[in-house]
């Protein structure tokens, strides 16, 4: 069936860059983060390519997330990074999800979710070592340490890592980097001595892995790196495919006349007699409204500035004289090999980041996924 746009995945993209990425992790397992449908990917289909490429865990934002991957993927370890009070963190033990804790009273909360299912919860005890956001800080790391030992002791909880999150690993050379290095390893000692002993600690995420072998630890935990986009643009690709290219099929094509207002607030004027065509993705497919005459796609063979305002399903190019029918391909971003522009270059053009871009494609552009080629 043609579909007006679509993402098309290439799970050999995914599985050869955490591949990649393996090797350059030293030796350290691979946690392949899945979060967010695998950043707009989609995640079970995402999961399995990351586990094809070397990766032996894999992370989750929500709870919700991980029961569903769980239905996918029954055995690999799945880390659930976020918790409220109140969730269902019985269902999460009974299904074997990983669980994060960062302070006293979510220790206990999972511990009593334990007692519950009977059964023990493996917990990974989250420090706060300068991102100022989730996980206990300095000042609470003893109590959540104590909290957990507690709960080792009563056969509730098993504490099976200790991690923490960079702020600015994708910015070498900044000053919170070594600071952040020295509290991380200052945690995981007062935590081992105070008697815990975990199977994994863990801090490095994608940008982390491929510049700072001193934060690579027993885990690393790969993220956009592993869709291809560079944690790090200013310092290269680092050798990373990207994955998603996102396509949408032209809708309608019309001449106008010079002097025609395009789209709302007609913020586009055509300065000469000229070719339009209608590209049916919008804001509710994920294509940024503020890229209204700012971004650029790929139509036949060259590339276009967005004409006019995006809408909610649909934006125009000005094709000017060149030739183009209903149903041409065109290209709105994918890993530039006709030169199309990438989810980077999007994000540049925005003043964001490409997480951003390939994040918020929309879930009712369908994903087409070009499959692992078998044997490999």
């Amino acid at each position: 069936m043609t579909t007006p746009a679509q993402a098309n995945i290439d799970l050999g993209a995914i599985r050869d860059n955490i591949a990649l990425l393996r090797d350059r992790a030293g030796g350290a397992d691979v946690m392949a983060m899945v979060k967010a449908e695998a950043y707009g990917h989609g995640m079970e289909d995402a999961a399995l390519a990351a586990l094809a490429g070397g990766a032996t865990w894999l992370g989750v934002a929500k709870l919700a997330e991980g029961l569903r991957l769980r239905a996918a993927v029954p055995d690999a370890p799945i880390m659930v990074c976020l918790g409220v009070p109140g969730e269902p963190y019985d269902q999460a033990i009974s299904a074997g999800l990983d669980l994060t804790a960062g302070t006293v009273w979510l220790v206990e909360e999972i511990a009593a979710a334990a007692r519950t299912a009977g059964l023990t919860a493996r917990v990974h005890l989250k420090a706060d070592t300068g991102m100022t956001r989730g996980g206990a800080g300095p000042a609470d790391w003893p109590a959540v340490v104590a909290a957990a030992l507690a709960a080792e002791a009563d056969g509730l909880i098993r504490v099976v890592g200790l991690y923490s999150h960079f702020a600015c690993a994708d910015e070498p050379g900044d000053p919170s980097i070594p600071l952040q290095l020295g509290a991380f390893k200052e945690a995981v000692e007062l935590a081992e001595d105070a008697g815990l002993r975990p199977d994994v600690r863990h801090l490095a995420n994608s940008a982390a892995i491929l510049t700072l072998p001193e934060a690579r630890y027993d885990l690393v935990r790969p993220g956009i790196a592993m869709y291809g986009l560079s944690p790090a643009p200013r310092l290269g690709a680092f050798g990373l495919r990207p994955a998603m290219t996102l396509t949408a099929a032209v809708a309608a094509v019309k001449r106008v006349p010079a002097g025609s207002g395009v789209s709302y607030g007609h913020t586009y004027v055509t300065e000469r007699r000229t070719t339009l065509a209608l590209v049916p993705a919008g804001y509710g497919d994920g294509v940024p409204r503020h890229g209204s005459n700012l971004l650029e796609v790929l139509a036949g063979g060259r590339r276009r500035r967005i004409a006019g305002r995006v809408c909610m399903d649909q934006f125009v190019i000005d094709m000017a004289d060149d030739q183009v029918s209903p149903g041409d391909e065109v290209i709105l971003f994918g890993p530039g090999d006709h030169g199309e522009p990438t989810a980077q270059d999007w994000a540049e053009v925005l003043g964001t980041i490409s997480y951003e871009i390939v994040t918020r494609i929309g879930s009712r552009v369908p994903r087409r996924y070009v499959p692992l080629e078998p044997g490999r």
